[in-house]
């Protein structure tokens, strides 16, 4: 089952739609990609909606096939972790900073997601809500580094795809209620 669902995730990621976002450094070793976006909501309920995550993440880049099961635990040591039935789960990533500084809320998650795990790289997801005269600005990191072997400049452009799709649906259900 697990290898069915590396499969999967490995498929989706190949045909995922295209980003908005770019990779800004890539190397056989290491990839960097950021986004940013300007969102029609308030601060504090970007920041809330980021924080359920089962209501805009795709479902078909869940292992479970349904992205109702994730969750995620904003606080340090938090869990993003998704389960389902049969005791089956799966930690996406481990939350490693929630802070608030000079009006900007930073969630910072450490983990390797989707196919990145069992490849056994280090990767840190940060997402910054901060004020901005339409309403919130929304901005994503991911850095990713691993075993030179792995030639994560390869791959840096299929996961850009599919964290830009997420990050286009959190916008969206942050600005209109719905993702897609």
């Amino acid at each position: 089952m697990r290898l069915l669902a590396i499969a999967y995730l490995a498929t989706a990621l190949l045909f995922a739609p295209a980003a908005r976002a770019e990779v800004t450094e890539a190397s056989s070793s290491a990839f960097l990609i950021q986004a940013e976006a300007e969102v029609a909501a308030t601060p504090e309920k970007l920041w809330r909606d980021l924080t359920r995550i089962e209501r805009w993440w795709s479902s078909a880049h869940t292992y479970s096939g349904d992205a109702s099961r994730l969750r995620l635990d904003a606080r340090a040591g938090g869990c993003w972790c998704e389960r389902w039935g049969n005791g089956q789960s799966v930690e996406h990533a481990r939350v490693v900073l929630v802070m608030e500084h000079e009006g900007v809320r930073t969630l910072r998650a450490a983990g390797g997601l989707g196919p990145l795990q069992e490849m056994g790289v280090s990767g840190v997801l940060t997402f910054n809500v901060a004020p901005h005269a339409n309403g919130a600005k929304l901005t994503l990191t991911y850095r990713v580094t691993g075993d030179p072997s792995l030639n994560l400049s390869a791959i840096a452009p299929l996961v850009d795809r599919v964290l830009m799709e997420q990050f286009g649906r959190l916008s969206r259900y942050s600005a209109t209620g719905t993702p897609d």
